[in-house]
């Protein structure tokens, strides 16, 4: 039965495509900065896995998130939807007891998507949607493999994971050091965890080469806290500010690892049918961890373009040009829809996909924009982003006026040209009033939040 569940889609797909499925990975970093990698530019920190990716295929230079801070970011990719239509609009907290702590059960994940057409999903890493397991783990949302730890941050070094069970962690604090999970069982601490995530990642290929799979490998680095093995911290002797360092050597463990996952995949003939994306949660959050995000203002959890526009690049080789940049903004949003899309998986017409097929764009079969809004709401700091084109309006805080800016000049976003083009300003407001009427407000309490809305929620 489980090889006619394979197959049958298989089958179909081959004949509508004229190919097999494709599997995907997308690999994410948890707040790595957007000029932390090679193909945007880095002098201090040799990625050159990490840079194969854009070698080979195309390096997306306005690549954005749907959140500029982890778990709403999460939340978006997980679904293909702005988190804010379905209330996750914060970092949730750590609470193994609440089951509405995190993603709504009415939301379907990309894994949950692709099951009816024969994949095989997994996720490695950090989760961030939800810390109760009847619930919320990442094999109650459509996933068929989980290894890695259900909160927003952990501890790198083996020795520090004290907390043996993970609904036993009281608090964000105490979930940083909890054992890892194995599916739903907890496994002993085994080493440095950005090569235990690694060495799954590999394996996962290795046990799944011989049908479609989706794998999400979810690092955690280089979040803090800032912590690398001395054989990552060796490479870096030039540095000398420390905390850059330690970030170097993080960023460069991940380095490896994406270059074991591609060597594998390789191994096993599987580079032409297998797509491979790379980005960040979020932009980095510079004063925490070291990172930068030059030429960009800003940095996580801001509206500037620092907070959610991330190092994106995607492959597939014989599919995408290879050495390309794209240049219209794509979103993280895209990367699941596009599997749904080549996967042939339904999607119900009462919740469609914010993201869109990225394939068609990307290799210059439609020369139209995959996108022509980005849109940014942060319900708790009253504030609004969008890009239309290359104009982007930023509304600060409730009551301000809108600042209005030309990216296509003006990266950094230093000069505000709102007086200099008032009608363009009141169309971009149209269209966030028009999108913001389709939103809902968050359901639950974050890590932060305003206090009059806790108020009101208590009542």
């Amino acid at each position: 039965m489980k090889l006619f569940h394979l197959l049958c889609p298989f089958f179909f797909l081959s004949l509508v495509y004229g190919t097999e499925k494709p599997n995907m990975i997308v690999i994410m970093c948890d707040d790595l900065g957007y000029a932390d990698v090679g193909f945007n530019g880095c002098k201090d920190i040799p990625t050159p896995h990490i840079d194969s990716i854009a070698e080979n295929g195309v390096r997306c230079t306005s690549g954005y998130v749907a959140y500029s801070v982890c778990g709403p970011s999460r939340a978006g990719f997980i679904t293909a939807r702005y988190p804010q239509r379905f209330g996750f609009e914060r970092n949730p907290q750590y609470q193994p007891n609440d089951p509405d702590m995190g993603l709504t059960r009415d939301e379907k994940t990309i894994a949950e998507l692709l099951r009816p057409v024969g994949y095989h999903s997994g996720i490695i890493g950090k989760w961030h949607l939800g810390a109760h397991i009847p619930t919320s783990h990442p094999m109650k949302r459509g996933f068929d493999e989980f290894y890695g730890h259900l909160g927003g941050g952990h501890t790198y070094f083996p020795e520090k994971l004290t907390i043996e069970r993970s609904q036993d962690a009281k608090g964000e604090s105490e979930s940083y050091r909890t054992w890892l999970l194995k599916n739903y069982e907890p496994v002993p601490p085994r080493k440095y965890i950005t090569d235990d995530f690694s060495d799954e990642a590999v394996a996962f290929v290795t046990r799944n080469r011989d049908w479609p799979f989706f794998l999400f490998l979810s690092y955690n680095a280089p979040h803090t806290p800032l912590e690398a093995a001395d054989k990552y911290l060796g490479r870096f002797p030039q540095i000398k500010d420390k905390k850059r360092q330690t970030y170097a050597a993080m960023v460069s463990a991940v380095d490896d690892g994406v270059g074991r996952v591609l060597a594998e995949l390789k191994k096993y003939g599987l580079e032409e049918n297998t797509i491979v994306a790379f980005l960040s949660d979020n932009g980095g959050p510079t004063t925490k961890n070291a990172s930068t995000n030059a030429p960009l203002r800003g940095n996580k959890g801001d509206a500037w373009e620092g907070g959610f526009r991330v190092p994106f690049a995607i492959q597939w080789r014989g599919k995408l040009p290879a050495g390309s940049s794209y240049e219209n903004p794509v979103s993280a949003l895209d990367l699941g829809a596009t599997i749904v899309a080549l996967a042939g998986a339904a999607v119900s017409k009462d919740k469609p996909l914010d993201g869109v097929n990225l394939i068609p764009f990307l290799n210059g079969e439609n020369k139209s924009k995959p996108h022509d809004t980005i849109y940014l709401r942060q319900f708790d700091r009253n504030r609004f982003a969008v890009r239309n084109g290359n104009e982007k309006i930023i509304i600060p805080w409730k009551g301000a006026a809108p600042q209005l800016y030309d990216l296509s000049n003006d990266i950094g976003e230093q000069k505000d040209i709102a007086k200099e083009k008032p009608m363009r300003v009141q169309e971009l407001d149209v269209l966030r009033k028009k999108w913001n009427d389709n939103l809902m407000e968050p359901t639950f309490l974050g890590l932060i939040h305003t206090a009059a809305w806790a108020k009101r929620k208590r009542k």
